[in-house]
């Protein structure tokens, strides 16, 4: 592995779930292997959870992690090539990424759609520019369009409920994906890579809800069931991951907010018990309902928790596969 910006950097999606749950079991057991190694992560925007859990994984390994918020701490970066630079951006990537190259050995990057223009945010071009210039391996640690650590964390959140709570023998958990009410639109990242981790994957019966008008792009859909009544798709589930999304077709917009697609116990009186995800933060109340959020059906805390071996496994690949 020599980035990790999507699905596609993975060669075996099971192999990496395994060392993860192993590093829970025994987080120290690589301390050595990122010894007078620097991971240096950028945070073009703001962050918690992602932010510590990859601090505390790179320092499980034994790297030095060196965290730098680049609009509050930098200067104002310019990814456009051939760009006039007679504006606000006091600095272009192709000389800032250069020298993170020179400072570091990993860089994980942090970066966010503005919502605006589809085509700038699905081109990915902040990530690319980094990959392109930097000249060491890059780790997204959330980009315009997709959030590969966190789906990497909800499979093994999801391998790690079922090694303890198996399913009928041969049979495939139900998987269920559900748009949920917010205050303001968001961004596709999480339901994207949620989307082509799963399908690509293939170890569930897939299925993604949402209102109309709230599809998500084909590129990471392909291969899931799709259906916009909630209570059709809730039935017999397994597994329901809640997050919000704004629409994709006519970009970055929040036609409704209608509370009846909100994750309450009556609504998990559908499915098969199921367990209930969310990446965090949540609107209680407006998402989930607190007797969810608060009740034993929720793995919201243990998948937070996961952040930290996702992250440790990623980063070991990549120091074990470049030096």
């Amino acid at each position: 592995m020599r980035n990790f910006v999507s699905v596609h950097d993975v060669t075996n999606i099971d192999a990496l779930v395994q060392k993860a749950l192993a590093y829970k079991v025994n987080p120290f057991v690589d301390k050595s292997l990122g010894i007078n190694k620097r991971i240096g992560c950028l945070f073009l925007n703001p962050s918690m959870r992602t932010r510590l859990s990859t601090q505390i994984a790179a320092q499980n390994l034994g790297m030095e992690a060196i965290i730098f918020n680049v609009g509050n701490e930098g200067w104002m970066l310019e990814f456009e090539e051939e760009a006039i630079m007679s504006g606000t951006s006091v600095e272009h990537v192709k000389d800032a990424a250069p020298i993170f190259g020179k400072y570091f050995d990993v860089l994980a990057i942090r970066t966010f759609p503005s919502l605006k223009n589809k085509d700038d945010d699905y081109s990915e071009l902040y990530i690319k520019q980094f990959i392109k210039y930097a000249g060491i391996p890059v780790v997204s640690l959330e980009s315009s369009t997709l959030h590969p650590l966190q789906s990497l964390t909800d499979i093994v959140t999801i391998q790690e409920c079922l090694l303890n709570s198996p399913l009928t023998a041969g049979s495939k958990p139900k998987i269920v994906l559900t748009w949920a009410p917010h205050v303001k639109p968001l961004p596709q990242c999480v339901a994207n890579s949620f989307s082509q981790w799963i399908t690509t994957w293939n170890n569930a019966d897939f299925v993604i809800t949402h209102p109309e008008d709230y599809e998500l792009s084909e590129e990471y859909t392909k291969g899931a069931t799709i259906t916009h009544d909630q209570n059709e798709a809730l039935k017999d589930a397994d597994f329901v991951y809640i997050k919000n999304w704004s629409t994709f077709n006519d970009y970055g917009k929040m036609y409704e907010s209608d509370p009846k697609w909100m994750m309450t116990n009556k609504k998990l009186e559908l499915t098969n018990n199921a367990k209930v995800m969310h990446c965090l933060p949540v609107r209680r109340n407006v998402e989930v309902s607190d007797e969810i959020l608060d009740g034993a059906n929720s793995i919201v805390t243990l998948q937070a928790s996961n952040r930290v071996w996702a992250a440790q496994t990623v980063l070991a690949e990549i120091l074990k596969q470049n030096g």
